[in-house]
């Protein structure tokens, strides 16, 4: 007996009826191992998914595609779970039934069950190598959309069931030291002795020492010597130069805690100081790079601009640069991690640096034939402020990236406070970190990335529309029904009757869309198609609340719509979690 008799019951519809067809059509010398159903969500007038496999068949196979269609629906047993229509030339529309819907209900009840269909078959080893700031520097505003896209992403892998590695490829083996070296020792700093906030006295002191080797030729050259001293491994500079790093560090995680983000490595460009020239060497020996200029370089005559825009591996004063360490960083995330896919989340400035780099490291493992890791560019666009550029303080100066949080968390706090004026200090303080750090994420994981967006204040904390609140809202306000009722989510029976009302089917309907949503994000490596869905869903729920009064006389009728909130409060739970974003059970 074939499976298609009876109806799969997917975390994705699209699925049970793809293979449905397939099986189908491969009994049938019609059609044959051939066609492809080509299934997805269909217009809501016409069904919820829809075949559309059958034009291209028929095209390559010389018939008419509509007969073909009809054919095909004609080979389909009879089933309770759908029904058939053909739309246009032959695109075979299904419409799903309440029975489909109730039953999709009972079998997709918590996360656990989520999470265990959404699994992957062929689990990979990923790293996510994103936020990346400079050490001496603080981390600016600019650094968010790397941390919270990257962080969106691994959570996003893990999910799904691959094997996730967060690595934070620090800045922190550049020309900037020897500046930096340069002033702490020309105005005799004691690095133990910086006060409370360290890492401003760093940035501060860079700045001087910055604007002296710009005006002063000899103390350029000091700035170097002081750098070549690090590079060589002179123990004074070592020892500050580690300073600098642990001050910087610090500075970092209080960032990474506020924003729930923790990495399992951060390996800067100093790691792989020592692993650069052997590269040099392979690729030479390969004939894959050549000296230019007293530089070793990498031209890729394939391409149209890259056959004259070199890649620099090595300066021509022998110095590593960004693409030395980014070459050592692929052969050893390949080698000691055994990675399988490697995710760079960084602004779209580096983009040709990332094409040149995958291009280089193609060809250098084909010569060693060694398995290359499949390499992914995740890019993104400015944040710009009211004035449509790059948002800046007032002085013209990159916002620090703790002074946006604090300011969201300090907007959020005087909102809890007019809508709850009775709470106590400590949870009015915890409830606006959690609206507020929300804002923030949310404002950006909506957006395309790929897109520069306007920063607003006034849209992002909005209680309305796309916002982080909105949706926060909304999961506060379906615990407050489960409150109402005395009933946790999770304990809720299931009821006899199916979805029948039409809001009710809408709001069953969206959720099945849930698996499309992870799916289309996994393809694009976009979180914004997440946070789409989930506001739709949101905005569909507030239609079904409503429309139906949902604690109602008959119990059947109430325990079907209790079950609906269930399931959208364990949605968007679990896609807001994917987002790094934390809800409320009272706003």
């Amino acid at each position: 007996m074939l499976g298609y008799r009876s109806m799969f019951i997917e975390f994705d519809p699209s699925v049970s009826i793809d293979r449905i067809l397939r099986e189908i059509t491969l009994e049938n010398d019609a059609f044959g191992a051939s066609f492809e159903p080509q299934v997805r969500p269909a217009d809501e007038r016409f069904g919820d998914f829809q075949a559309n496999g059958i034009l291209p068949f028929a095209k390559k196979a010389g018939l008419n595609p509509r007969d073909l269609a009809q054919k095909l629906i004609g080979l389909l047993p009879h089933s309770d779970f759908w029904e058939t229509s053909i739309a246009g030339p032959g695109f075979i529309n299904f419409k799903l039934s309440p029975l489909f819907f109730k039953k999709w209900i009972e079998k997709f009840k918590n996360a656990e069950s989520f999470r265990n269909a959404a699994e992957v078959k062929k689990p990979q080893k990923i790293v996510v190598d994103f936020s990346s700031p400079n050490t001496a520097k603080q981390m600016h505003v600019g650094h968010i959309r790397s941390t919270i896209i990257g962080e969106s992403l691994a959570r996003l892998f893990s999910f799904i069931g691959h094997e996730v590695i967060r690595d934070n490829h620090l800045g922190d083996w550049g020309t900037q030291f020897g500046i930096l070296l340069f002033a702490i020792k020309k105005e005799n700093i004691s690095l133990e002795d910086l006060g409370t906030d360290p890492i401003t006295k760093l940035e501060n002191l860079y700045r001087m020492g910055n604007g002296w080797v710009k005006d002063d030729e000899n103390k350029l050259v000091q700035a170097r010597e002081e750098l070549v001293k690090l590079q060589n491994g002179n123990p004074e500079n070592l020892a500050l130069w580690q300073k600098i790093k642990d001050i910087s560090m610090d500075s970092f995680l209080g960032i990474y805690k506020m924003l729930g983000v923790q990495f399992d490595y951060s390996l800067g460009e100093s790691f792989y100081k020592n692993k650069v020239e052997p590269v040099y060497e392979k690729l030479l020996h390969h004939q894959i790079c050549v000296e230019n200029a007293g530089a070793l370089v990498v031209f890729h005559p394939e391409h149209k601009r890259f056959s004259k825009q070199p890649f620099i591996i090595r300066k021509s004063d022998g110095a590593s640069n960004y693409a030395s360490t980014d070459l050592a960083t692929v052969e050893y995330r390949r080698k000691e991690w055994q990675s399988e896919q490697i995710i760079y989340v960084t602004d779209g400035r580096q983009r040709d640096h990332f094409e040149q780099l995958f291009m280089t490291v193609q060809k250098w493992f084909s010569k060693e034939k060694n398995i290359c890791p499949i390499l992914k560019h995740v890019w993104f666009g400015t944040i710009l402020g009211e004035d449509n550029k790059a948002i800046k303080t007032r002085d013209g100066e990159p916002i620090k990236l703790i002074d946006l949080l604090n300011e969201s968390i300090e907007r959020a706090k005087a909102l809890v406070v007019e809508k709850n004026p009775d709470l106590e200090n400590s949870e009015v303080s915890r409830r606006a970190k959690i609206i507020g750090l929300g804002a923030i994420r949310y404002a950006d994981l909506s957006q395309d990335r790929t897109l520069d967006y306007v920063f607003s204040w006034e849209k992002l904390l909005a209680m309305q529309g796309n916002t982080g609140p909105y949706l926060q809202y909304a999961v506060a306000r379906i615990h407050s029904i489960f409150r109402k009722v005395g009933l946790k989510p999770n304990e809720i029976r299931i009821s006899d009757y199916p979805p029948t009302s039409d809001s009710e089917k809408k709001l069953a309907r969206k959720l099945l869309f849930f698996s499309g949503a992870i799916k289309q994000t996994i393809k694009e490596l976009k979180p914004h198609f997440l946070g789409t869905y989930l506001y739709e869903l949101t905005t569909e729920f507030s239609s079904f609340y409503s429309q139906n009064k949902v604690v109602v006389e008959e119990n059947e009728i109430k325990f079907l719509r209790l079950i609906l909130c269930a399931r959208t409060l364990c949605v968007l739970e679990i896609g807001l979690d994917i987002l790094g974003i934390e809800t409320l059970q009272e706003m």
